[in-house]
């Protein structure tokens, strides 16, 4: 299946453009994304942590995937 992922600050870095197309197994789960993503770009591996969130709301690595979500990557944020 095709997954549609929108990216925001350092992920969005990374990807080189803010909208990304990944390809997954029927059935993927956010957990399977993530293995994907740092497969792909390994420069996600550097990050201390990053978010998914699936239809606007954060995700659990449980959480399975249809082609139909709306995925964003939120980055870590730091502040002070």
């Amino acid at each position: 299946m095709k997954i549609q992922i929108e990216a925001f600050g350092i992920a969005k870095d990374i990807f080189g453009k803010k909208h990304v197309e990944i390809i997954l197994l029927n059935g993927s789960s956010v957990l399977d994304l993530k293995e994907t993503l740092m497969k792909e770009f390994p420069k996600f591996k550097a990050l201390r942590s990053f978010a998914i969130a699936v239809n606007e709301s954060y995700a659990l690595d449980t959480d399975q995937l249809t082609e139909t979500d709306k995925i964003v990557i939120i980055p870590p944020v730091s502040g002070g």
